[in-house]
């Protein structure tokens, strides 16, 4: 159902649902989106914020507009990404993609929050390191994540990412040679602006977030971090 007067455009909210949609496969038979027409009666809008809608998901690369025709779907098929006890981002995607790539978008050295140092298992007032960074497969933006170290123990993880766009390489050049999933929490969002412009997302999108802490084989936290997928691009399979 479309919700009115909860401050989500109608649009957004109208092309979240059909990007839904094309993803559970409801058009596969035609390889159409139904006509404008049909498609306002089924949401109880008016056919020029059906047509935002199909042009919000056209800019994301999901529908083509031809004339004279309709509405074509443009989907690629969704990544698999398991989740297991060892998530990694190239290994999991496997022969998926041709091509990955890590991406360092910023980093810094700051002191922990309440909740970052209780992941980590740090005292108050503890340093660690952010890192934004951006994954790709085949140059296409999947993931972007936010990611936590103890600074004390990763000096210098920031410029590793950089030169090996692995954080299980970067891991490697600092002495952790292997490392496991202590926890995962799954849940979606809407992206925000930063999102939106990393993952060439339209207003509106959903993401997938993980909230996940990593721990080297003796126990120890070694990272905690938020990675927000794009929902389209990516579906879960979860290893336990």
């Amino acid at each position: 159902m479309i919700e009115r007067q909860t401050g989500i455009a109608l649009w957004r909210q109208i092309a979240d649902r059909m990007r839904l949609a094309i993803n559970n496969g409801d058009f596969d038979d035609t390889g159409m989106m139904p006509p404008e027409t049909t498609l306002a009666a089924q949401f109880g809008v008016n056919r020029h914020t059906v047509r935002s809608a199909l042009a919000s998901l056209a800019d994301e690369g999901l529908v083509r507009g031809i004339q004279g025709i309709g509405t074509r779907i443009e989907r690629r098929d969704s990544l698999t990404f398991p989740i297991s006890r060892r998530t990694r981002f190239s290994r999991g995607l496997g022969d998926q993609a041709s091509e990955t790539e890590g991406r360092l978008l910023e980093q810094a050295t700051e002191v922990a929050s309440p909740v970052v140092a209780k992941a980590l298992g740090l005292a108050s007032g503890a340093s660690c390191i952010r890192l934004e960074t951006l994954s790709t497969a085949d140059r296409r933006p999947i993931s972007r994540s936010t990611g936590y170290f103890p600074a004390d123990r990763f000096a210098g993880i920031g410029e590793l990412y950089q030169t090996t766009g692995s954080i299980t390489r970067a891991f490697e050049k600092l002495g952790v040679e292997d490392y496991v999933r202590r926890s995962t929490e799954i849940s979606a969002t809407h992206a925000e602006a930063e999102d939106l412009q990393d993952l060439k997302l339209s207003p509106g999108a959903i993401l997938l977030v993980t909230t996940a802490i990593n721990t080297d084989m003796a126990g120890k936290p070694i990272q905690f971090s938020r990675s927000r997928f794009a929902a389209d691009r990516v579906k879960f399979t979860v290893d336990i």
